[in-house]
């Protein structure tokens, strides 16, 4: 795959895109012009296909599928069947009334917190959204054997189980490493009929594995990305069928208090659960977006997945986007405890997003994330997932700056049966808080 470094001596195309440049000053985010850059599939600098060319031909036919959807009233009304009677839609927006009252002030006063709850979904998190959604697209396209890359493994499992009910053959892609940290999720996938395929390596090793194997078998293949990453319109495609956790969260929320949330926090990997729940209120410039990034074991430290808040612009897996890479340009290993989140690079919208100050991002260590999940297990009975747990850390910096009656949605993206071997493990080290 193409990884090239922006920087003197380095011949890259710069994509283009047609609309005005967006202000990058201190000024603010320029959401104007954003609504044309996303129609078009370009955010600013970010994204394009750099592939090979044997690859245009296909990307092509997946976009002009892709956006025949859109008007397809049958896919349309099918999708929405599928969503609510298998995924298990529409998720709950939870008070969370004692993880509220943990964070109040000494004087009573703060914010409230509410919960998206995607854990709820058919296969414990938000990448059901997707992987059903693509899947019907492949079934559309002719396709048969469907591949895909995964880290944490939610995602191998949601393609898993939406290729078991429309009968496509089903190949995952999955890093050693996260293989020997999420053996239950992947005797999940096979239980549901995927094969398997170790990797040596974490995620990103994966799915440039899995996007070989596609490149091989483009007549009858389907590669099913699972988040906002790779070539147009693979980034595009995803946040439109995650954009339903946004959508949803909209409407509950005039449903409870006749208004909209004051600010939406969420974890950020590559940014597929992020841009979900963000997509529907970019428009909405009194709506704070913070997405929060794993700091594993500090920045200072070298050992963290932090690309936005310490990455430099480059191309990876098809797409310019920021990453993570050294002064030669090659790419530096992410790590977190939430293995979800270990991906050196992130989707090219929320790179735009940073850019125009739309969004703002901070990061939380692996220790502050696993405080974070054993609160919310004590507190209100909910075992998230320990990517979710980083956004859900970030709100003991947030709600101290909160005026009283705020309203904080968080993206509880995931729940975390998945987890608990890491967890115990950590505990057992000497980190339990």
């Amino acid at each position: 795959m193409i990884n090239c470094r922006l920087s003197t001596g380095h011949t890259l195309p710069t994509p283009t895109y047609k609309s005005k440049p967006c202000n990058t000053g201190g000024g603010g985010s320029d959401v104007s012009s954003l609504a044309v850059l996303l129609e078009e599939g370009k955010f600013g600098r970010y994204g394009g296909k750099f592939v090979p060319e044997t690859l245009i031909s296909c990307l092509s036919q997946l976009e002009a599928e892709f956006s025949s959807i859109a008007h397809d009233a049958g896919f349309q009304m099918e999708l929405a069947t599928t969503l609510k009677d298998y995924v298990g839609r529409e998720t709950p927006l939870y008070f969370a009334q004692r993880l509220t009252e943990y964070h109040k002030r000494p004087n009573g006063e703060g914010p409230e917190i509410y919960l998206k709850r995607e854990d709820l979904n058919h296969s414990g998190a938000h990448k059901i959204n997707n992987a059903v959604a693509q899947a019907m697209l492949a079934k559309r396209m002719g396709r048969k054997k469907v591949v895909a890359a995964t880290g944490a493994g939610q995602h191998g499992v949601a393609t898993a189980a939406a290729c078991a009910r429309l009968s496509l053959e089903c190949t995952i892609y999955m890093g050693s490493k996260d293989i020997q940290k999420q053996a239950h999720n992947v005797s999940q996938m096979k239980l549901l009929g995927a094969q398997v395929n170790c990797v040596d390596g974490t995620f990103k090793d994966a799915t440039s594995e899995a996007i070989r194997h596609w490149v091989g078998n483009l007549e009858t293949g389907f590669y099913l990305s699972g988040t906002v990453v790779g070539p147009h319109p693979c980034p595009t495609m995803v946040r439109e069928f995650q954009s339903v956790i946004g959508k949803e969260t909209k409407k509950q929320a005039m449903e409870k208090w006749g208004g909209k949330p004051d600010v939406l926090l969420a974890c950020v990997g590559s940014g597929s659960n992020a841009l979900g729940l963000f997509h529907e209120f970019i428009g909405d410039k009194d709506v704070r977006l913070i997405g929060v990034e794993a700091a594993g074991l500090g920045l200072e430290s070298g050992r963290h997945s932090a690309t936005l808040s310490t990455g430099e612009v480059g191309v990876y897996h098809g797409a310019m986007s920021y990453l993570l890479q050294d002064q030669d340009g090659q790419i530096i290993g992410p790590y977190s405890i939430g293995v979800g989140l270990e991906y050196p690079s992130v989707g090219p919208e929320v790179s735009f997003l940073k850019d125009i100050r739309r969004a703002e991002f901070y990061t939380v260590t692996d220790e502050e994330a696993l405080e974070a999940f054993q609160t919310l297990c004590k507190l209100e009975g909910i075992v998230p997932a320990l990517e979710a747990s980083h956004a859900l850390a970030f709100l003991s910096k947030l709600c101290p700056t909160m005026a009283n009656g705020t309203r904080i949605v968080v993206n509880c993206s995931g729940r975390g049966d998945k987890d608990l071997p890491t967890v115990e493990g950590r505990l057992k080290q000497g980190m339990d808080l």
